[in-house]
């Protein structure tokens, strides 16, 4: 067994990342991917030439050579090679450990099954805008082991479900689960495995902020120990929205979210949040506000594309499970034509249904599991089913009504029919662009 060199299994950004790191560190390592060219290799084999790599199948003959794997959060810790590996003594961590074992300044840690990527990227801008020198990463945008490299006050982390599986030593200054919904159940036994790994970013965290309106979340922190968020008027010391409509902490009004750049109720949620995060910081509320009011939301979250023909539209692409779905169209304050499909990752539709029905003029599905979404709406609105995203553009604003929000948020992964999200969002844009351009 090699006790002094770590195999790095999984490249891309966070197995690259991982390489730096351990290279900045001076520790050995070498590579495995299943993969022949896997992405990134070029760039390690530039800081090691040496290094060794294996593209192949995974063997655990292989693995087992070394004391420790750090392995991507694309792979599985129930892999069944992974699984032998460490049942022979080798020990399994992720980025995310590597880097809480490493990190010496407060660390702000978002998880949920929705808005993680909104909110961490308000709690950056807030704490920036406040003053402090932020590193903002993890499962958006720098890889957590590069934001190690800057000075810094405070790290403020995205966390998959993925990340989680695999980190055992972050203790966040302060954390916060969103909320939690199906999503990744084709990776995971079940809801209940997919909410414990949320639960583990609150294990000795110093301020715990929960969402009320979650049972799911409620449960994963006795209530003494923590400050909750929702959507109704808070008690003293919580966040919510006050009888008069603004964003408050207890009896402290300080937004309007009418102001927001930002639309739908579930982004007021997402803007008390990051004040709620920030202000545990040590930054003020009025510090906050600016960057609330600046923020136009991410490319593919509710980002407004067009206005035309009486209808506006609106790319929700991130929207990859059906809890991110739900709250785009609840948010929405006129009737709906909601283009939805793609690849549903073992979800159960169902919870659709009503919400389609309240607030869904016309449903337009596409991708592979659009006949599984069809079957679990049933007759609830009316269904157009059509090959791809031009025919799914085409036809909504054939089904739309003068006033119609034309939204865009699948319920589902996109891997069906693209490389991710963001390029079922691009070719969303490019098809409304084009008919845009052929109805003036």
């Amino acid at each position: 067994m090699n006790t002094a060199v770590w195999l790095i299994v999984g490249l891309g950004k966070t197995g690259v990342s991982c390489a730096r790191y351990l290279h900045r560190q001076g520790q050995a390592f070498a590579i495995y991917d299943t993969r022949q060219e896997p992405p990134g290799l070029d760039d390690v084999l530039a800081l090691d030439a040496n290094c060794t790599v294996y593209t192949q199948a995974l063997d655990v003959a292989i693995l087992t050579q070394y004391a420790g794997l750090i392995i991507s959060p694309g792979i599985s810790i129930h892999t069944p090679e992974i699984q032998q590996a460490m049942h022979q003594g080798v020990e399994v961590i992720g980025d995310i450990e590597l880097f809480a074992r490493a990190a010496t300044k407060p660390i702000i840690g978002i998880t949920g099954s929705n808005g993680k990527s909104t909110v961490t990227t308000l709690v950056g801008n807030m704490l920036r805008m406040a003053g402090y020198r932020v590193g903002v990463g993890g499962n958006i945008g720098l890889p957590a082991l590069d934001l190690l490299v800057d000075e810094v006050d405070c790290y403020v982390l995205e966390l998959s479900s993925f990340q989680l599986e695999t980190t055992h030593s972050l203790v966040c200054h302060a954390a916060v689960v969103l909320n939690v919904s199906e999503d990744h159940m084709d990776r995971h036994a079940d809801l209940a495995e997919y909410a414990t790994l949320k639960q583990s970013v609150y294990q000795q965290a110093g301020f715990a902020l929960v969402n009320r309106a979650d049972a799911w979340v409620v449960d994963m922190v006795p209530a003494e120990d923590a400050v909750s968020f929702g959507l109704d008027a808070p008690m003293v010391s919580h966040w919510g929205i006050s009888e008069h409509g603004w964003l408050a902490k207890g009896a402290y009004e300080f937004l309007d979210p009418e102001l927001l750049k930002i639309k739908g109720q579930h982004n007021w949620s997402n803007v008390l949040v990051a004040v709620a995060l920030a202000e545990s910081m040590g930054a003020s509320i009025p510090s906050c506000l600016g960057a609330a009011y600046d923020f136009a939301g991410l490319p593919h979250r509710m980002q407004w594309v067009a206005e035309f023909g009486g209808n506006e539209w609106i790319n929700d692409s991130k929207a990859t499970n059906v809890g991110a779905c739900l709250a785009a169209i609840q948010g929405m304050p006129r009737p709906v034509v909601l283009l939805a499909g793609g690849e549903g990752k073992g979800a159960d539709f169902s919870a659709l249904k009503p919400a389609i029905a309240a607030h869904v003029s016309t449903l337009i599905l596409f991708g592979r599991d659009a006949e599984k979404i069809h079957q679990a709406v049933g007759d609830a609105v009316p269904v157009v089913l059509v090959a791809d995203m031009l025919g799914a553009v085409q036809a909504a604003q054939k089904a739309a009504n003068t006033g119609d929000i034309i939204l865009l948020s699948p319920a589902c992964a996109s891997f069906d029919l693209y490389q991710n999200y963001e390029h079922r969002g691009t070719d969303f844009c490019t098809a409304v662009a084009a008919l845009q351009r052929g109805s003036r």
